[in-house]
């Protein structure tokens, strides 16, 4: 179920970004990472009172910076577009600016449920907030996004005006993306598991323009697949439909349960098959990486070796990714996708108890202890607190200490240890003094 989005909108230098990493990271808030669709958007996942939303930060508007001023605006319009709910924030201390009131009566064009937040309030007794009732956006909630105040009121604001949940028919089976980019043979490859055109194919990069979903199914399994417009470099989109398609291909791999990365076993792997399988891991799915035209590479046998090693180093932080060679022209392969699909699912839904992983963790830290002594690193124990992907959770004396090198050792481990072939595994740490008993 897509999740309703909240974007910070605002003139810059009002502490859009503060408020960001406050509201995202405050008490009792879950925090997921995951980029936007540009540099110029942060997306987070945030829980507050049993409500999900996606929370984005954009630039601000009216920067004096000509050069990037029209971008900057194109960018926070597309997430005021997005958003089900907007708050925009305004300097309380500045009081209204002609960029305020400007900003105001973009957001009232807009229609969309707006928070009028009046940040730089350090003092609810002593500051007025009541001159921004000219901006026409009802009452203003005083905040200290520095300081923390009235973060929880903001939040409960927020979540007042989330969207009911939608009610819709329960999806059942595989969600399953293909994504990659212009050309590499997706909308082939669809045909070819699906045995019929069910969308058009051209060797013309970019007929598929907007995501499509076909379900079927596999004696008795079920599936839905969703073929997408090729991902293209930034500088190589343009404006109208094929922008667009990028961003729905983008958001295709947000909904998806198993992602196939499909690249063109010709050409390689180009900066941007980096980009797009960086997406997909930031994003927590399961991925399996086809390589497509393998009908086209000379001397096959000799060349799968180095094709295996190509990608591992290329695409190193998708180590956990099977690799399947195909021709969606001759069929080769097509046979195993589906199973491969089948088990990268159980893979990013397992669920390994308490007892089991601590009687892992002992011999792990037994083999490879932490570094110790006086103001050593100490992990008391570990516990998974959720699948797709798979999150561990280690209680540690003092999350400072816990080296990436020492944080890779115990993924090695735990992989070798419960396979999580094709999923991203989280591990997380936090401070834990241990009892005396």
């Amino acid at each position: 179920m897509k999740k309703p989005i909240v974007a910070l909108v605002g003139r810059p230098n009002v502490g859009k970004s503060t408020l960001f990493n406050r509201l995202s990271g405050g008490r009792s808030a879950i925090v997921a990472d995951r980029p936007g669709v540009t540099r110029d958007r942060l997306y987070r996942d945030v829980e507050w009172d049993g409500r999900t939303f996606t929370l984005v930060d954009t630039g601000g508007l009216f920067l004096e910076d000509e050069q990037f001023h029209e971008h900057v605006e194109e960018q926070v319009s597309i997430a005021i577009e997005d958003a089900d709910v907007i708050v925009f924030v305004v300097d309380a201390q500045a009081g209204v600016t002609v960029e305020d009131k400007q900003v105001a009566q973009l957001l009232l064009k807009s229609k969309k449920k707006i928070i009028l937040a009046a940040n730089k309030v350090d003092n609810f007794e002593s500051q007025d907030v009541y001159d921004l009732y000219q901006l026409g956006l009802g009452d203003p909630l005083p905040i200290s996004s520095l300081h923390g105040l009235n973060i929880d009121e903001l939040l409960d604001q927020i979540i007042s005006l989330l969207p009911e949940m939608e009610t819709q028919e329960e999806e059942t089976g595989i969600r399953v993306a293909v994504v990659g980019r212009p050309n590499v043979g997706k909308s082939s490859l669809i045909n070819a598991l699906l045995k019929e055109k069910r969308v058009i194919v051209s060797d013309v990069p970019g007929t598929t323009r907007d995501a499509i979903d076909t379900k079927f199914s596999i004696e008795d399994r079920a599936y839905t697949l969703v073929d997408t417009a090729g991902i293209r470099r930034r500088s190589r989109v343009e404006r109208g439909v094929e922008y667009y398609g990028v961003r729905r291909a983008l958001r295709a791999i947000d909904r998806a349960d198993v992602v196939l990365l499909v690249l063109n076993a010709e050409e390689g792997i180009v900066e941007q098959d980096k980009k797009i399988a960086g997406y997909i891991e930031e994003s927590g799915k399961g991925v399996i990486i086809i390589l497509n035209k393998w009908d086209l590479v000379a001397d096959i046998k000799n060349r799968r070796h180095y094709f295996e090693n190509l990608v591992r180093e290329q695409l190193s932080f998708l180590s956990y990714a099977p690799i399947h060679y195909i021709s969606a022209l001759t069929g080769e392969g097509l046979g195993k996708i589906m199973p491969l699909v089948d088990a990268v699912h159980v893979e990013q839904n397992k669920m390994i108890s308490t007892g089991n992983l601590n009687s892992w963790l002992s011999e792990t830290l037994f083999l490879n202890p932490p570094p110790s002594g006086k103001g050593g690193l100490k992990v008391f124990y570990v516990t998974q607190v959720a699948v797709r992907p798979p999150v561990f959770v280690f209680f540690v004396n003092n999350t400072k200490l816990v080296h990436f090198s020492y944080k890779r050792y115990l993924e090695n481990q735990l992989r070798e240890a419960y396979g999580f072939e094709g999923t991203p595994v989280r591990l997380k740490f936090k401070a834990r003094r241990r009892r005396d008993q």
